[in-house]
Parts: C-alpha cells; sequence; structure tokens
C-alpha cells in the first residue's frame, strides 16, 4: 500500500481511511483495528469504552454553546467483507488493503476495498478529532462483526449514552435518505453424506465470472448465483448420462452471492466402453447445458463461463446415490432470489433469500442462506420452509445472526433537518427510502427506544465484491453535508 494516496484530503477522511485500511480487519478479525480506535481515543482525550466483543464508544463533549443541545450519535462498523479473485495470494489474516486511485474512484488491488463500512469510521475519526468543528455532545458507535450478523452490535451496552438522535454511516449511495431497513437470519440445513468407494475418473466442473454482488442490495438486480447454477447443471446431467458426485462448493460469505462453484463429479465405465469415451460424451453433455445456460444469462451475466478438467482415474469416495439425490433434491428446490416485492414502496424488495456457503465435507452437506425481509412473519416463513425441506431429507437445521428490521419512524426531525440542509446546499430534495440490506439501526433502537435515526452514505459500487469501488468526490459532498447537520442546531 502506498505511504499516502495521491489525492487532495479533505479534512484528513483519506488519512484516516489509508490508515484503518492498513490493518486487517474481516469479520471476527477485529481485535488489532479495536485497538487502533482505542489508541485513537487517548491520544484525543476523548472518554471511551472498549467492550468484550472489541466494540469501541468514543465520546466527545459538546463544545460551547451546544452544552444544551441533545447528542447526536455517529454509528459505523468496523469490520469488511473478505473477498479476493480466485488465485489472488492477498491473505486477509496479516495483509493490509492495496488501494489504488481511478480517476474518482477509490478501488482495491483484487481484493473488496472495505469502504463498507470503512469510510464510516474514517468519517467518525476526522469528526472527532476536528478542534474547529462546533458541536453538541458527540456519541460515536463503533461496532465488530456487522457483516456477519451484526452480533457486535447485540452485544453494546449503550446505558451511558445520552443521543436523541442518530446517524447511521453505513449507507451507499449520495443523495438517499434511509429510514428503514429489512430484518434477516442466516439458516444453515445440514444433510448427512453416506459414501462408497469406486474405481473410475474425477472430473472438476467450475463455474466463474458472475457479477455476485451484495446479496440484499444486488438481490433484486437479477445477478445469478454459482452454486445454484451449478446445481442446475447437475440436475440436467443426470437426465442424460450416469455419473457420481465426490464434492461441491460454492461461496465463502452469507451475505455476498457465489460468484464461482466447482463440483467434483465421478465417472465409471461397463460393458465396452472406455473410460476416455465415457468422458468425452460427458464432456459435450457439459457443454452442451452451459451454452445453453450461456445464452439465456447473455444479457444479465455476460462473464459467465466454465471449465472441465481431468482429474485422472483412481479409487475414489464418491457420495452413495440416495445421499446424491436428497442433495441436488435440496439444491435444485430450494427458493433463491426476491420473493416477494413491496406493495408500499416501489421498486423495494420486501423478502429475498441468497444461498451463499455450500460445501460437501467427507459426512454432511452444509447449505448456508441468508434470509431478509421487511416483515418478520415472512422471513420466519422462508426459514420454516427451509427447516421443513431439511428435515424432511433427514437433515439438520439452525438458525443463527437474527436481527430486526427497522421500521419506519413518521415523525422525524432529525431527517426533516437532514432534507433542509441538502436542499441549501444542492438545490435538490434528498429520497427517503428503505433499502432491502441488514443495517444496525434496528438493534440499536431496541437498546434505546424512540431515539431519531437515519443512515447516509456516500457513493459506492459493487460492495461485498472484488469490483467494490468508492467516489473521492462524493465521500466529501457527504463529509460536508455531516458537518453541516452537526452543526446546525436542530429544530423540534
Amino acid at each position: 500500500m502506498e505511504k499516502n494516496l495521491e489525492i487532495q484530503d479533505y479534512k484528513r477522511i483519506f488519512h484516516y481511511f489509508q490508515e484503518i485500511s492498513a490493518i486487517p480487519r474481516g469479520s471476527g478479525n477485529e481485535e488489532e483495528i479495536s485497538e487502533y480506535l482505542v489508541s485513537f481515543a487517548k491520544e484525543h482525550h476523548l472518554e471511551y469504552t472498549q467492550d468484550e466483543a472489541n466494540n469501541v464508544i468514543m465520546i466527545k463533549e459538546a463544545t460551547s454553546g451546544y452544552e444544551n443541545e441533545p447528542a447526536i450519535i455517529l454509528q459505523g462498523h468496523m469490520d469488511m467483507v473478505c473477498e479476493k479473485r480466485k488465485e489472488h495470494t492477498h491473505d486477509f489474516l496479516k495483509d493490509g488493503i492495496k488501494i489504488i486511485v481511478e480517476g474518482d474512484y477509490l478501488r482495491a488491488d483484487g481484493t473488496t476495498l472495505g469502504a463498507d463500512n470503512g469510510i464510516a469510521v474514517a468519517y467518525i475519526l476526522a469528526l472527532l478529532s476536528d478542534e474547529t468543528l462546533p458541536h453538541p455532545r458527540l456519541e460515536a458507535i463503533i461496532t465488530t462483526d456487522e457483516e456477519v450478523g451484526m452480533n457486535g452490535a447485540k452485544a453494546l451496552d449503550l446505558s451511558k449514552l445520552h443521543g436523541k438522535y442518530m446517524i447511521n454511516l453505513d449507507s451507499e449511495e449520495e443523495g438517499y435518505l434511509l429510514c428503514s431497513c429489512a430484518g434477516g437470519l442466516t439458516g444453515t440445513s445440514t444433510l448427512p453424506v453416506k459414501r462408497v468407494s469406486e474405481y473410475g475418473k474425477k472430473i472438476r466442473i467450475s463455474i466463474g465470472g458472475l457479477l455476485g454482488g451484495h446479496s440484499g442490495i444486488d438481490i433484486g438486480n437479477n445477478r445469478s448465483n454459482a452454486t445454484k447454477l451449478i446445481g442446475r447443471l447437475l440436475f440436467e446431467l443426470r437426465e442424460r448420462e450416469a455419473y457420481g458426485l465426490i464434492h461441491l462448493q460454492g461461496g465463502y460469505k452469507d451475505n455476498v452471492i457465489p460468484r464461482e462453484a466447482e463440483a467434483e463429479i465421478f465417472l465409471s465405465a461397463s460393458g465396452e466402453q472406455s473410460l476416455t469415451d465415457v468422458y468425452l460424451r460427458f464432456e459435450q453433455a457439459i457443454e452442451d447445458i452451459m451454452q445453453s445456460i450461456q445464452k439465456e444469462l447473455s444479457g444479465s451475466e455476460p462473464e459467465l463461463n466454465w471449465k472441465i478438467e481431468d482429474m485422472g482415474e483412481d479409487t475414489y469416495d464418491i457420495i452413495h446415490s440416495v445421499s446424491f439425490e436428497k442433495i441436488l433434491f435440496f439444491l435444485v428446490h430450494m427458493p433463491y432470489g426476491v420473493q416477494v416485492m413491496s406493495s408500499n414502496v416501489e421498486g423495494l424488495v420486501e423478502s429475498s433469500i441468497n444461498l451463499g456457503i455450500t460445501q460437501i465435507e467427507e459426512d454432511k452437506a452444509v447449505f448456508c442462506n441468508s434470509i431478509r425481509s421487511s416483515f418478520s412473519s415472512y422471513k420466519k416463513n422462508l426459514s420454516d420452509r427451509l427447516n421443513y425441506m431439511a428435515s424432511f431429507l433427514g437433515g439438520d437445521y439452525f438458525v443463527r445472526a437474527e436481527y430486526p428490521a427497522w421500521e419506519f419512524k413518521k415523525d422525524s426531525p432529525l431527517r426533516e433537518h437532514i432534507q433542509k440542509i441538502y436542499q441549501r446546499l444542492y438545490g435538490k430534495q434528498m429520497k427517503v427510502e428503505a433499502i432491502h440490506a441488514g443495517l444496525e439501526c434496528g438493534i440499536i433502537y431496541e437498546k434505546l427506544p424512540g431515539v431519531d435515526i437515519v443512515s447516509i452514505g456516500p457513493d459506492m459500487t459493487g460492495v461485498h465484491t472484488i469490483e467494490e469501488k468508492l467516489s473521492i468526490s462524493s465521500t466529501i459532498r457527504v463529509y460536508q453535508l455531516l458537518e453541516m447537520i452537526i452543526m446546525e442546531k436542530i429544530e423540534e
């Protein structure tokens, strides 16, 4: 990573973003970044707490003339989604992110950038270190493990906070004022696997080149799921050729639409057939099916590609035919994608499901689905359906990382305050919207009933993918908006 980004900084935003990007901070690996935040608090003589979950809360008392104004909470999360190109050597446990400046955008070198939600942390540090900005009491909450179920937010003790207003900084489009979000959960299904040993040929089939994306924000953009595609391929192959299954895997994160997946297939020969003849016929069947799928998806997934590799002949432990049929049935029939569109907000996905991680181990097949819904009842319905399918097939199902929806607040002085400032600054209205993605606002609202919450952020694209980018100019504009929100007193 270059020592200094070759861009003109503003109020040290990008200085702090670069500093935190140099620290590995994947979900579950946040101790170092948490300690960095504590060191920052000490350096700037801020009151702070660091809990057992490594959440950090920092407090800066009001400047002169703002002592009687309601406190404002600033909130973001310190962890990031760790995705990289398959061939990339980057080690997320010890390597910092290499940031590249590309015109008006920052991106990473073959990995996720971590602007989700590193830019929130940079904003907060820049604001807390600014000794020239007049402000009411500022209470900064920076959480851990947001990307894997909001576990940090769930562990928060907010009993010492006074904040009446809260600005969440985990949004990804300038000009939008988010005031509601979906709730969600991760549902994990496991099916038992029995194996038998046979002699034959192993083939590896890989699917890649898909757009992938955030399982909430991008789920309504007609993104294909690589694991579901390979399930379709396996289903259609069984109508043409006999084969066995050795292994299947796809996806690395619950909340990411898989870009790549692979399966290891077993072929055997009978009678006068040679394994070579069987392989050539099987290879042609794969090509026929994939070319047909490629034609279907030419508009939505233009970079779809596949690869067939001959892994050689040997004795392999293949999945028993009964176990295989159950796995394939589950993979093909589990719901995926948008389930219901909102009838209240035009264009908003109301409920969805994403198969994020699939892994067949020696004795079990594991499927992790991310379920999102604006209604807890439909979220439960989708979860119950997965449970029913897994149980019917002799497997197990459990729920983790469940979090509530953040419901729309009809009367919001903070929302009106921000809209007025935005209109004055930019001569246009800020769009008030809901989002089909998980934010920590719902959890925090349960801990601080009545707090007035909104969410804003700069322009980002490709979050949760290696295509993630952050707009430099938008980052500065949103920070300037933040300054005005904090400086101007809120009318109630």
